[in-house]
């Protein structure tokens, strides 16, 4: 049994969640809604004021689906409670960071300034060489937050470049010079 899916979410005051046919789960909070079809393999119960996921059988493909199932409906649940949030830091010697509107301005040693759009539902905030981008659905926070990153990644040797502020980068020792 899955150990993750077997465990109930519990549903804060303030949320509501109306699950549909095909497993359409709506989920309303302090924050905004989200909605999401699930696999219509689970069957997904409230039970006063919590869901429950359960499984049908134990085959490989159901198993797998229990787990990410409840962890979606979870995921939502915070979401519109207390929302997701990614920290990015930049570094790097005339590397610079500007916010205008919902545009991301990033100086990052190319020839060109590069620009990013805020997608729906997230909103980026700059504080001097932070960049902190939040929303109520994590996915699209971290795919965003991993778009940013990938704009200049972090390099081994002298740190340059954006990194997560929660990320170790692994240095290396440049080359040693002639004897």
């Amino acid at each position: 049994m899955s150990r993750i899916g077997r465990m109930p979410i519990a549903i804060p005051a303030g949320v509501t969640v109306t699950i549909a046919e095909n497993n359409q789960v709506t989920v309303k909070g302090p924050k905004g809604t989200l909605e999401r079809v699930l696999p219509a393999e689970m069957e997904i119960k409230q039970e006063g004021d919590e869901i429950v996921v359960t499984r049908p059988n134990d085959l490989k493909k159901n198993k797998s689906l229990h787990g990410l199932t409840r962890t979606l409906i979870n995921n939502m649940v915070i979401g519109v409670t207390e929302g997701y949030s990614k920290t990015l830091e930049v570094n790097g010697v005339g590397f610079r960071v500007a916010k205008s509107g919902n545009k991301l301005t990033l100086n990052l040693g190319f020839s060109h300034p590069v620009e990013m759009i805020d997608p729906e539902g997230v909103e980026t905030s700059v504080d001097g060489n932070k960049i902190v981008v939040s929303g109520i659905d994590k996915e699209k926070v971290g795919q965003f937050a991993a778009e940013i990153r990938d704009k200049k990644r972090p390099e081994p040797y002298k740190g340059k470049g954006i990194k997560y502020a929660d990320e170790v980068i692994r240095r290396k020792v440049g080359k040693a010079g002639k004897k």
